[in-house]
């Protein structure tokens, strides 16, 4: 990606750029060979399961899930949990869970699996889900089977450690990581609770096969679902950039001491790699011969970017809100049915 400088703006009166170039990204069409396999894993063993767990990034609310998952496995009761919530903007909470109620998306809970928040919510309400609805040939079976799915890194495996500390005080037992693709394989049955003698099945990450959305790629991307080198670093970085300063919020000003906010990455990465001594000497030929030049390291500083807001250091963040605010009647509309359901 060939960055273009544009002039630095103060945080006061900043003319924000109002969109963001989005031709020319693969990220739509990343689906791995595992991913696949994955899915077609998943559907074969839906005849041991009982309900259906699916985990998603609370930053992302409404987009990047898998409409495969709804097609494949929409026969079972379904539960969805937005994970990381500590990193998520929620102050309008309400709305964001009226909007999924008029997708259809009548059980969520907001979970944080790291310190172990609102996961004591989930065996009840599973509980609950399996209860009202109708087994088929596993009524007679006195254990439930839960899967958990969800797109890559959002925090299933940590989920389900969660879960076996709340129920059983056991430590874990599926590899957590922070890159997408830790789980690789439909696993064999974990126990998450005794009463009720509880099992869970962890999945692989699954993308969509195509992301209609480039943004929404982009939205993925920034969570940690998608590799970053298959985006890009710095493009990441930039979106990043021109996410936040559109949503006006500074914290990496503050964070990284620049003085004022920016819409040029090239001179927010510069400082970056300045302020954190991120640079490298690279040799430039003249008419006099070589010369080495100390210049900043912007893919080290663009990793330290995206690093820290993936922390929270840059404070929480909705990352489509956008989609909240267009759709301002849609939570009110998904609202009543929900009161009148059996």
């Amino acid at each position: 990606m060939r960055l273009i400088p544009r002039a630095l703006c103060g945080a006061a009166r900043a003319a924000w750029r109002e969109s963001f170039p989005l031709g020319g990204h693969a990220v739509a069409r990343w689906f791995p060979g595992h991913m696949a396999k994955g899915l077609k894993k998943m559907q074969s063993s839906l005849k041991l399961v009982d309900c259906i767990i699916e985990v998603h990034d609370a930053r992302i609310s409404f987009g990047g899930r898998n409409p495969l998952f709804q097609e494949t496995l929409g026969l079972k009761p379904h539960l969805l949990v937005l994970n990381k919530m500590d990193l998520a903007d929620l102050k309008e909470r309400q709305k964001i869970i009226r909007h999924l109620e008029g997708e259809g998306l009548k059980n969520v809970i907001f979970t944080n699996c790291v310190k172990d928040e609102n996961v004591k919510q989930i065996v009840p309400m599973v509980t609950e889900l399996i209860g009202s609805s109708y087994r088929y040939h596993r009524g007679e079976s006195l254990e439930y089977c839960i899967m958990v799915i969800g797109v890559p890194n959002v925090g299933k495996s940590s989920l389900i450690n969660s879960l076996r500390r709340q129920h059983l005080r056991k430590g874990k037992a599926t590899r957590v990581g922070g890159e997408p693709g830790i789980t690789r394989a439909v696993m064999s049955r974990i126990q998450v609770c005794e009463r009720p003698l509880m099992f869970l099945l962890d999945t692989p990450g699954v993308l969509a096969p195509r992301i209609e959305s480039v943004e929404t790629g982009l939205e993925l991307a920034l969570c940690g679902t998608v590799l970053d080198h298959l985006v890009g670093e710095e493009t990441l970085a930039d979106y990043l950039l021109y996410t936040l300063n559109r949503h006006e919020l500074f914290g990496y000003v503050q964070h990284y001491g620049l003085g004022e906010a920016c819409d040029d990455i090239v001179s927010v990465l510069k400082r970056v790699a300045v302020k954190l001594g991120k640079t490298q000497k690279v040799k430039v030929l003249t008419g006099t011969g070589d010369v080495n030049v100390i210049q900043p390291n912007y893919p080290a500083a663009a990793r330290d970017f995206l690093r820290t807001f993936r922390s929270g250091l840059l404070g929480p963040v909705m990352l489509d809100r956008d989609t909240l605010q267009s759709h301002p009647s849609a939570g009110a509309q998904g609202h009543r049915p929900a009161e009148t359901d059996p």
